[in-house]
């Protein structure tokens, strides 16, 4: 949840107990804000003006008061730090440069420091996080929100066993805080225990804490052959108004996993269907579309020829990629379990790439003019950075698997910074893929698995984007189908590992043994072996899916 009012203000415009929601990181007492810099009402009156503004959703009418103060006060710290926060989830770097300009101005404010990190943490770049939240701490070592964030980054970083402590000392401070009360049992899962994270979420929802959520993660910690006594508390959970309608879209959500292990599918389905209602997202088909057509009128078998010596010829990185779960954890698991190979999970840093020189905004009609803009040195460059930033998280790896699945929409800039990268797609039965979308609740990124027809129209721009792909990248994308996986897991396993360029070894096919945390959507999966029963699982629920098969067209084999 992204609340999207700044830390430092937030609380006085909310009056909610801590206890019954997840409230926004970092509170600033009114007493910081008044010690921050010397008061000017005119300011103080306008930025106040701004929060309710934010608070309403009207972002530029709020960004414009910030812009009016720091006109009238030039480097105003508070309203920089709120143009940050204007920026989170919409325009990270631009929320980026603000936070750091805060800091700038004011560098003993342990919350501006705070913020800062956490932006880093968003984009990918853990070790400016870590560095900016460790500095919070010592600012203020009893910042919870710190101690839970540094949590936070060290599970990105898979260092879940580094998160555990800070966790548990956020909890022996305010041990009602939702973020560390989530935070401990969400680690203690990614490192495959569990059997106490579910004591712990148990613990959590008894003393009324994040309920929602708590049920959300809960039910993800095991697979239910009878029915549990959740059940009917979710039910009952999901009658009560207070929990809005973002809360009332995670209990439908947390109902219909439960409902679906119980193979109770059409009362499952209509959970899913209620539950992605009332998230409310939207997604625009047709902008997609045209900028689908930009990118495969952009990028020709021409482009790619002329541009042949670019970037760098490092054979390290490795881009797992595809439609969400269309087995991309299952994969980089696979790989990873080798010994010269490291997982890095989901990285956003080549999607910041992407944005930083223009060709990734849904906005942009001229993709050839961002792309005309990538020179030698500017592609050697970025492929520099990006290989210091992958080394980082192993410096002795051979080969380090970034596993974000729309990076399939980025393939054409990850061959002109890294004509030697491996490029794995993981592609699965569209039906299976789409249902395996829509029953999870994704965040706006994902708005386009919300409703069922959006979803299967949508995958036939990603299947149309991809064939793309293969046609003017021949031979340099390895296929790896889900289905195949399941069905010959070594002779598949052995492929992706030859395909790596790396000698076999056993240790691949027990990938559910792998130490180190998961993070993702699979993390209970991925430490079973390999099942078969998420193939033709559409089957469950074919008389509640019309309008995606009929959307997916020629792609659904039924």
């Amino acid at each position: 949840m992204n609340s999207r009012l700044p830390p430092a203000w937030a609380k006085h415009l909310k009056t909610q107990p801590a206890a019954k929601a997840i409230p926004p990181k970092a509170a600033l007492p009114e007493s910081k804000l008044r010690a921050a810099r010397p008061r000017n009402q005119a300011d103080d009156m306008l930025l106040r003006q701004a929060l309710v503004l934010q608070k309403a959703k009207q972002l530029p009418e709020a960004e414009e008061l910030c812009l009016r103060v720091l006109n009238r006060t030039p480097n105003h710290p508070l309203a920089m730090y709120m143009l940050g926060t204007l920026g989170v989830g919409y325009d990270d770097e631009k929320s980026l440069r603000y936070f750091a300009r805060a800091v700038g101005e004011e560098p003993g404010n342990p919350y501006y420091h705070l913020s800062l990190g956490e932006t880093y943490l968003r984009l990918s770049e853990f070790s400016l996080a870590i560095q900016h939240i460790q500095h919070a701490l010592e600012l203020k070592p009893d910042l919870v929100e710190a101690l839970c964030s540094l949590g936070d980054a060290y599970n990105a970083f898979d260092k879940g066993e580094m998160a555990l402590p800070l966790f548990e000392k956020a909890l022996k401070i305010n041990r009602d805080h939702p973020a560390a009360r989530l935070g401990l049992p969400h680690t203690l899962a990614s490192l495959g225990r569990m059997d106490e994270a579910g004591a712990l979420l148990k613990e959590t929802i008894e003393e009324r804490i994040a309920v929602p959520t708590a049920y959300s993660a809960l039910v993800q910690t095991r697979k239910f052959t009878a029915e549990p006594s959740e059940l009917a508390a979710i039910l009952k959970e999901l009658r009560d108004p207070s929990h809005g309608s973002e809360g009332a879209a995670t209990l439908h959500h947390a109902a219909g996993k439960v409902l679906n292990d119980l193979r109770r599918y059409k009362e499952a389905m209509d959970h899913y269907k209620a539950g992605n209602q009332a998230g409310g997202l939207k997604f625009d088909l047709e902008a997609y579309r045209r900028w689908v057509d930009a990118m495969i009128e952009t990028f020709t078998p021409e482009l790619f020829a002329s541009r042949a010596a670019y970037g760098n010829p490092s054979e390290l990185p490795v881009f797992v990629l595809g439609m969400p779960r269309s087995g991309t954890t299952l994969t980089e698991q696979i790989c990873a379990s080798h010994p010269d190979v490291h997982g890095a999970g989901e990285l956003s840093k080549l999607r910041r790439v992407a944005n930083g020189i223009g060709f990734a905004k849904r906005s942009n009609a001229n993709l050839g003019e961002s792309i005309a803009t990538i020179t030698p040195d500017l592609a050697r460059i970025l492929a520099e950075e990006h290989l210091a930033y992958l080394r980082e998280r192993a410096p002795g790896a051979l080969r380090i698997v970034d596993k974000m699945p729309h990076n399939f929409e980025l393939i054409g800039l990850i061959c002109l910074l890294f004509p030697n990268a491996r490029v794995i797609h993981c592609r699965r039965d569209a039906i299976d893929n789409c249902i395996s979308c829509f029953v999870l609740q994704f965040n706006e990124a994902h708005s386009y698995s919300a409703d069922l027809e959006t979803l299967g129209l949508y995958y036939r721009e990603y299947d149309r984007l991809m064939r793309h792909w293969d046609k003017v990248l021949p031979g340099r994308i390895f296929e790896n189908r889900y289905e195949t996986l399941i069905e010959s897991q070594e002779e598949q396993s052995r492929r992706l590992i030859n395909y790596l360029g790396l000698p076999w070894d056993d240790a691949c096919l027990r990938f559910f043994d792998r130490d180190g945390s998961v993070n993702t959507f699979s993390k209970w999966q991925v430490r079973q072996p390999i099942y078969k029963s998420s193939v033709k699982r559409w089957k469950n629920y074919e008389s509640e899916i019309r309008p995606l098969i009929d959307a997916l067209g020629d792609l659904a084999e039924v």
